[in-house]
């Protein structure tokens, strides 16, 4: 205000900015997980430059006849070992749905809780996306069957084998956390 009360034209000074990288566009190794009691499924990717790399997929399967307390341990310890063996950077799960049977949603809840336990025992970062958003992220339609999900999810990891349902859907939740995380942090995702 001085300068132009005193007649002196003000002088713009360009100061430069260092270029930071951002975090979320350095590879990562992402974990998925659809979890159930029964079926767990997990998919782990590698973000690359050229395009995701699958390293491991599959569900953690537990037989009607186990008591639920022993299938929550499987599903605990089966994530465990994942972790030690694939060093994920973050972990993102299925979002929370609203079921008409509450008994089910219990059931539902405790296999969600026995794997977010053990992510958040190694120290992970854990992601939640609801299901619609997956499904629009990976196909384009928030309603898409699972076999459209499964059968996008191997044409994007360029996978031999269409993959296992639970597995596909596991996937899905990497890929579409990795989609999001590309997009400079413009969408918030649901930290848990």
């Amino acid at each position: 205000m001085q300068q132009r009360l005193g007649g002196k034209k003000s002088r713009a000074v360009a100061v430069a900015m260092p270029v930071t990288r951002h975090s979320s566009l350095a590879a990562q190794t992402i974990l998925g997980i659809d979890p159930s009691l029964r079926g767990t499924g997990y998919g782990i990717i590698r973000t690359e430059k050229s395009s995701p790399v699958t390293l491991a997929q599959g569900t953690i399967s537990c037989p009607k006849d186990w008591e639920r307390s022993r299938c929550l341990a499987q599903i605990s310890q089966t994530l465990r070992d994942l972790v030690r063996a694939h060093q994920p950077t973050v972990c993102v799960v299925e979002g929370l749905f609203f079921a008409q049977n509450l008994k089910t949603a219990i059931v539902m809840g405790e296999a969600r809780g026995a794997a977010m336990a053990a992510i958040a025992e190694a120290g992970l970062d854990i992601f939640e996306i609801a299901t619609r958003k997956v499904k629009l992220a990976i196909v384009g339609y928030g309603a898409a069957q699972k076999i459209a999900v499964a059968k996008m999810v191997q044409r994007m990891l360029n996978l031999a084998e269409l993959p296992a349902p639970d597995a596909a859907d596991a996937l899905a939740l990497a890929l579409a956390h990795a989609q999001e995380n590309s997009r400079h942090g413009l969408t918030l995702l649901k930290k848990i």
